[in-house]
């Protein structure tokens, strides 16, 4: 796998409603652990995503620290011009930032929001030159990710397009785990 797609959910879906919330910190960290092993396992070369709020934000943050270590590139393609327009000022500082230090930058359409059409076109844009996804997702309450999902659904069942998630157990896990590490490292 030398592409990888990543998605999730908006801060807003995951009852997140400040950029320093804490719960960003092991989001982060889940994300970090999976493109790692993708790293040193499979060979990734290149993460991208359209640079929304929330996952996908994180996420190119994430890449960006792990560029210290590893050869990893960012591509941000969001679907139009603008589409942090309407975002909270950090979220759109945020995404300026991830911008200019993306490996590759371009937006599907050279215009700004149009309509949900652009949205698809992204969608099925990101799978098209990836070699899978990973997704944050909770199957029961798929939310937004339900329609790249769904297109992802579509491509595994053209040509077995692998699609990976980092469910709320996974994340569950990531906090435990820290805690165990915070507790390890209070003890000596």
């Amino acid at each position: 796998m030398k592409v990888l797609t990543v998605t999730g959910y908006k801060p807003i879906e995951l009852n997140i409603f400040k950029p320093n919330d804490h719960r960003i910190v092991f989001i982060k960290e889940a994300i970090k652990k999976r493109l790692i092993s993708y790293i040193e396992e499979e060979g990734l070369e290149w993460v991208i995503l359209s640079g929304q709020m929330g996952v996908e934000l994180w996420t190119s943050q994430v890449v960006l620290d792990l560029k210290e270590s590893y050869e990893i590139n960012l591509g941000v393609i969001p679907p139009f011009q603008e589409q942090e327009g309407r975002w909270p000022e950090q979220y759109q500082n945020d995404y300026q930032e991830i911008v200019m230090l993306a490996d590759f930058h371009q937006t599907i359409y050279d215009d700004t929001y149009k309509g949900p059409y652009q949205f698809k076109a992204r969608d099925k844009w990101l799978i098209e030159k990836s070699d899978a996804c990973l997704i944050l997702l909770d199957e029961e309450h798929p939310s937004s990710t339900r329609f790249f999902l769904d297109e992802a659904q579509k491509a595994y069942n053209n040509n077995a397009y692998p699609i990976y998630t980092i469910t709320p157990f996974d994340l569950e896990e990531v906090v435990m785990q820290m805690q165990d590490e915070i507790s390890d490292w209070n003890q000596d």
